[in-house]
């Protein structure tokens, strides 16, 4: 079973338009939705949990359709979207003892154990809280009450370096049960890479593509040569290419390179890039 399918998702507004976004997220695996700002990532995720209406579309969580108030799946969906919104006064503690209350499989031990993991101070009110801080709160939080699946939007915002790795090793951990699946957007690409079974490019409200992440490693090269050598190429093999004085560097279809020539790994920020520039 999946635990997320969204088929022909679709919103308009203003001079914005999410055209018909199918999205798949197996159960057990992390989907990495990339796209820069302003590219329809947190409208995808809103329509799909009917926070926004959708113009047309149908979602499945779990494989039941969702329509209208979906509070019923609040258990078992942990959610990070911006800032958690929480009153200014409250520490991280007196969160923990709030949320003891609204989610029936809560665990403050886990909430602690994550916290001191993101080096996340508990006693201090929220309203002092750095921005990356609140971050930090927002992701405890998601991953303490027992969901199996976590829909996070661009949650590594406001993190350093270092808190973004922890981060990424907590998502490994959290889907190394088999139920346990993850739909995470950013547009910092080198996190998603690190941790993602499935990649998803979204630009300007249109999906690019969703592919297994080691199938599209498998499908994709870069292509380092001579100006004359890439001229003999098939057009049709290269994705994008630049010029410089040491000759020419392409991202190419694998298959569709003369057997023998040397090609590179390519990084997903590279082909999202490039398929940027040519959409």
């Amino acid at each position: 079973m999946n635990a997320l399918d969204i088929r022909g998702l679709t919103k308009r507004y203003g001079g914005f338009a999410l055209d018909g976004v199918d999205l798949t997220l197996p159960e057990g695996c992390i989907l990495g939705l990339i796209g820069e700002n302003g590219a329809g990532k947190t409208t995808t995720i809103k329509a799909a949990l009917n926070i926004i209406p959708r113009d047309s579309g149908e979602v499945e969580i779990f494989g039941q359709r969702t329509e209208g108030d979906i509070a019923w799946l609040k258990e078992d969906i942990g959610i990070v979207m911006g800032e958690p919104g929480l009153s200014s006064c409250l520490t991280g503690e007196q969160v923990s003892r709030i949320m003891n209350g609204i989610f029936a499989r809560w665990d403050g031990e886990e909430f602690r154990r994550l916290a001191g993991e993101l080096d996340l101070p508990l006693n201090k009110p929220y309203k002092e809280l750095s921005q990356g801080n609140r971050m930090k709160l927002g992701i405890a939080v998601a991953l303490s009450h027992g969901a199996e699946l976590l829909i996070l939007d661009e949650p590594t915002n406001g993190l350093d370096p270092v808190i973004r790795d922890r981060f990424m090793s907590i998502l490994m951990d959290f889907t190394r049960e088999e139920n346990h699946s993850v739909l995470i957007s950013s547009h910092i690409v080198s996190d998603l890479e690190k941790v993602c079974d499935y990649i998803a490019f979204l630009h300007k409200g249109r999906l690019m593509l969703c592919e297994e992440k080691d199938a599209l490693m498998e499908e994709y090269g870069v292509l380092h040569c001579k100006r004359e050598d890439f001229e003999a190429i098939d057009p049709a093999a290269v994705i994008g290419s630049s010029n410089s004085v040491y000759g020419v560097s392409a991202v190419v279809r694998r298959d569709a390179v003369p057997e023998g020539w040397e090609l590179s790994p390519v990084s997903l920020e590279d082909l999202f890039v490039v398929m940027v520039k040519e959409a």
